[in-house]
């Protein structure tokens, strides 16, 4: 079996998405080229994580390398629009990977199928038994307006128990912190 890569270089669109109801919704990665469109499944915590080491990632290489990421640079434009229908699952994401090119100045996104135990390096193709990988080159300002979109779909979800964090259901919840006593 030889691996697929869905490789985006850059994407016309990339954006996080979901679809349902918060405390249904499934997670989704999508790049788009032209006609070309996939979708990747992922799970919130992904998602969330995924957010906040692209901006870590960001405002490190701001720190190391002032003169390639200038303030100007880190204005983005923000894609409010809805993930692109119909939305066709091409794997459910079981790694991500997240780096920084310094020779094209891009960061570089990979979100790999199957386990974690298994995912190759960063831009590495060269087993082909590797999993399904949907690899997406994109400017740092493209990256932090996914990155502020990503945090903005978490956020939209089920509020979070002010005293176990665990998200809260419209007619509250067994809350662990509280031994049990619904609230």
């Amino acid at each position: 079996m030889s691996r697929t890569v869905y490789l985006f270089d850059p994407p016309e669109r990339f954006v996080v998405g979901t679809v349902g109801e918060p405390g249904d919704r499934v997670f989704y990665l999508q790049a788009r080229d032209g006609l070309r469109v996939t979708s990747v499944a992922l799970e919130k915590e992904q998602t969330e994580l995924l957010a906040e080491k692209i901006i870590e990632l960001l405002d490190e290489v701001t720190r190391r390398h002032p003169e390639i990421l200038g303030t100007t640079a880190m204005e983005a434009i923000e894609d409010t629009d809805p993930l692109e229908a119909p939305i066709t699952e091409d794997f459910r994401v079981g790694a991500l990977g997240l780096g920084w090119n310094a020779e094209t100045d891009k960061v570089i996104i990979e979100a790999h199928g199957g386990g974690t135990d298994d995912v190759p390096d960063l831009e590495d193709d060269s087993d082909p038994n590797s999993p399904e990988c949907l690899r997406v080159r994109i400017s740092a300002s493209t990256a932090r307006a996914f990155a502020n979109r990503a945090q903005r779909v978490v956020a939209a979800g089920r509020p979070p128990c002010p005293f176990c964090h665990l998200p809260l259901d419209p007619d509250g919840h067994i809350c662990p912190r509280a031994n049990g006593y619904r609230r």
